[in-house]
């Protein structure tokens, strides 16, 4: 099973982090995003990794590498100008194979298993995609009231009926010939095979993630991954 990892991104709302670094590389507990993916897929036995990459990919090859260091082989699929979600998984297409793939957002942090989204899809008889779902999280503590009055307070609560894309896909291998150069898979090709039936939802209730979009997000991703931070990084031990 091979795993692509959408690594191109700016990051324009961690600046000045992301001055001199792609979004996937910026830290967390010390440890590049990308690393942290790279361990999360190792621990579920996926070690076929394709990295995309863009904005200033040099500062990702250099640091991953081959991939040895962390037990996994890497391959690069580079994007000369940005192509977007879409364009970049085409532009990977000589370097996946077999009946279907991984996919995710190089932004993110979890501990779902991804071979849940492999079974949806492969169970299912015309599903191209199954996606991976997470319940929404207030941004916002809520009061609960009741005649006018103030019961209490919950801060930040997930909101179960509520479900967002948590950035984790698979994919038919298919798909390759749906997909554009240039676009981004979540507008223009998701909301399509939707509307044709042929997207299948995993939802996952119990789960950690969380993206990494503002300085905040990385505060608060130490707090909820603190026991999972990779044990290895740059190839040695922590």
């Amino acid at each position: 099973m091979k795993a692509v990892i959408l690594a191109g991104g700016y990051g324009k709302r961690l600046k000045p982090l992301t001055d001199d670094k792609p979004k996937p590389m910026v830290e967390v507990a010390g440890v590049p995003i990308l690393e942290w993916q790279i361990d999360w897929l190792e621990r579920y036995h996926i070690k076929e990794i394709v990295i995309c990459t863009g904005y200033l990919k040099n500062t990702v090859i250099d640091h991953i590498g081959s991939g040895q260091k962390y037990g996994v082989s890497v391959g690069y699929s580079v994007e000369e100008e940005p192509l977007g979600t879409a364009g970049a998984i085409k532009n990977a297409k000589s370097l996946i194979s077999g009946d279907h793939f991984l996919v995710m957002n190089g932004d993110i942090l979890t501990d779902l298993d991804p071979w849940k989204l492999v079974k949806e899809l492969e169970t299912s008889k015309n599903a191209m995609c199954s996606i991976a779902a997470v319940p929404l999280r207030s941004p916002y503590g809520i009061i609960e009231i009741d005649d006018g009055l103030a019961l209490g307070f919950r801060e930040k609560p997930t909101l179960a009926d509520y479900w967002i894309n948590a950035g984790v896909y698979c994919l038919s291998t298919q798909m390759l010939l749906l997909l554009p150069g240039n676009g981004n898979l979540e507008a223009s090709v998701l909301p399509k095979l939707a509307r044709e039936g042929k997207i299948r939802v995993t939802k996952y209730n119990k789960v950690r993630w969380r993206s990494i979009d503002t300085h905040k997000d990385i505060e608060e991703a130490l707090k909820e991954f603190g026991d999972l931070v990779p044990k290895k990084t740059n190839g040695k031990e922590k």
